[in-house]
Formats: structure tokens, C-alpha cells, sequence
């Protein structure tokens, strides 16, 4: 599939990708990541390998688009993480407030 990343043309393809990515180990995601063989890997870092660039050519919305057409599961940054439940005392200090200034 050809696609365009940072402005050049690259024809990227779904087997092509696995195999860049079989030796390397993923990065701590903190953004969008990429499913890629039962390994999450961050978008930037999936990008720098298969496009040989520097990760601050290209945005992660671009790489995240042309795996997303080769047929990869793609995850957002933007969901957000699960709420953590209060102890039954931090909900009864949410409960009753802070207190006025004197």
C-alpha cells in the first residue's frame, strides 16, 4: 500500500512491518501504540524503524493512519486510564470538604 509519511512515499506492507519489527523490543508506551504481532508498541517508534526517519519528522496521527489501512490495531493516547476507587476514608474527606479559611 503506498502511503505518505512526512511528506514522502513509501510503500509499506502488512508482512513487510512484522518482520522490521520481530527483533526489536518495544519502548514504555506513554502515547498512541500500535498492536503488531501480540506486542503493543509505540506509534513513533514503529514509524522510526519502517521509515528509517528521526521520530520528530512525522506525527504519530500519520503512522497511526497507514497502519490502521495495512490492518493493525491502533490505540489512542487519548483513552483515558481506568479511575482508581477511593478508600471508604478518602471519600468521606471528599465527602465533607476542605475547611474554610479562618
Amino acid at each position: 500500500m503506498r502511503c505518505v509519511i512526512a511528506r514522502f512515499p513509501f510503500d509499506l506492507f502488512k508482512n513487510e512491518v512484522e518482520d522490521s519489527m520481530k527483533g526489536i523490543k518495544p519502548e514504555p508506551v506513554t502515547g498512541d501504540a500500535v498492536v503488531i504481532s501480540r506486542r503493543v508498541y509505540p506509534v513513533k517508534q514503529v514509524g522510526e524503524v519502517i521509515t528509517r526517519q528521526d521520530r520528530r519528522d512525522f506525527s504519530s496521527s500519520e503512522v497511526t493512519r497507514a497502519l490502521t489501512r495495512l490492518g493493525f490495531t491502533c490505540r489512542s493516547a487519548a483513552v483515558p486510564a481506568p479511575a482508581v476507587p477511593l478508600t471508604p476514608m478518602e471519600n468521606a474527606s471528599a465527602l465533607l470538604g476542605t475547611p474554610d479559611p479562618v
